[in-house]
């Protein structure tokens, strides 16, 4: 149903601007899920973006410039909706149950990126294990190593 959907948005696009690779689809659908948890208190400090950046970059290889372009599209994804699930579908229909994990443990780093997990963090968090299929001791185990990796433990 996705690839109809994509070949008929994309069907009259000019040459070289056709569908985005499914790749593409789940690096932009953890992109806006880091991006949203990164936006959850209220603003994206410095500690924040330079947290995404490098789980991005890290988690799918890309260079510097790819990175700051996925996460600005991410930003303005994340800033102009209100829409957890289709990213959160996207992402449990491409990845394993190890990869589902390691995203939510790359989310646990961006939230406690400025040292705080604030009320409407922690709630996304729990949301956002849910629509992953993460289960509650997965997500916590995955919260303390990244508690562990920030030195906040």
């Amino acid at each position: 149903m996705l690839a109809k959907l994509k070949s008929f948005l994309f069907a009259n696009a000019p040459d070289g601007a056709g569908a985005p690779s499914e790749d593409e689809t789940v690096r932009f659908a953890c992109a806006t899920l880091l991006a949203e948890a990164g936006l959850m208190d209220g603003k994206l400090d410095g500690e924040e973006r330079a947290s995404i950046e490098h789980l991005l970059g890290k988690r799918f290889g890309l260079d510097a410039a790819a990175t700051t372009a996925l996460l600005d599209r991410a930003m303005a994804e994340a800033k102009n909706s209100t829409e957890l699930y289709g990213h959160a579908r996207t992402v449990k229909d491409s990845f394993t149950q190890d990869e589902r994990i390691e995203l939510m443990e790359m989310l646990w780093e961006v939230v406690y990126a400025d040292g705080a997990l604030h009320d409407y963090e922690s709630n996304l968090m729990r949301r956002l294990a849910g629509l992953l299929y993460v289960e509650d001791q997965d997500s916590g185990a995955a919260r303390k190593r990244a508690m562990d990796k920030l030195g906040l433990s």
